[in-house]
């Protein structure tokens, strides 16, 4: 009897061998958005842009826009100023908003953009790292128009878990710039 549960417990212990089991690493959220569809914006200000169709816009006072993306839970804020001998301080007011994330920012980059053929002309900021926007630009035409653009989200800054809709939105803002056309 000894023998045979010996055997027994011998046997279980050599049939319950196996792989050693390992815990499941962290998983990381994966987060895919469709790809942009854009179609023209026109208002009743000084310029037209191209957005995205999965964007709302909400036209606020004077000429502003809030342009929502509710699923990504964020907004990019739209300041239309017209130009009136006053362009360098709206430079100037544009860069100092950019510079104020610098604080958190890890770097901040800098990308002119100059659109001769419809008299746009700007500058694109990528934010990265924790600042509360990841991405700003202004546009002008120099005489008339001025345009300043943020992205914001609907949650504290965490630049890792928000990267993905912060791309999407980053790109659709390089179609903003890219797209107006002044009136």
């Amino acid at each position: 009897m000894k023998t045979r549960l010996i055997f027994s417990l011998l046997s279980l212990s050599l049939l319950s061998c196996g792989e050693d089991k390992m815990p499941k690493p962290t998983g990381h959220l994966s987060l895919e958005y469709p790809p942009a569809k854009y179609m023209k914006f026109s208002n009743s200000c000084g310029f037209d842009f191209d957005k995205n169709e999965l964007a709302e816009v909400k036209a606020t006072s004077n000429c502003g826009l809030e342009i929502h993306y509710p699923k990504m839970k964020a907004t990019v804020y739209l300041t239309y100023k017209p130009v009136q001998n006053n362009l360098e301080k709206l430079l100037i007011d544009a860069q100092k908003l950019t510079y104020e994330h610098a604080i958190k920012a890890n770097d901040i980059a800098e990308q002119p953009y100059i659109n001769s053929n419809s008299k746009v002309y700007g500058m694109f900021y990528q934010v990265g790292g924790n600042a509360a926007t990841n991405a700003q630009f202004y546009a002008t035409d120099s005489t008339k128009n001025f345009i300043t653009a943020s992205m914001y989200f609907y949650s504290k800054p965490n630049f890792d878990s928000i990267l993905p809709a912060a791309d999407y939105i980053k790109n659709d803002m390089k179609q903003i710039i890219e797209s107006i056309k002044w009136k």
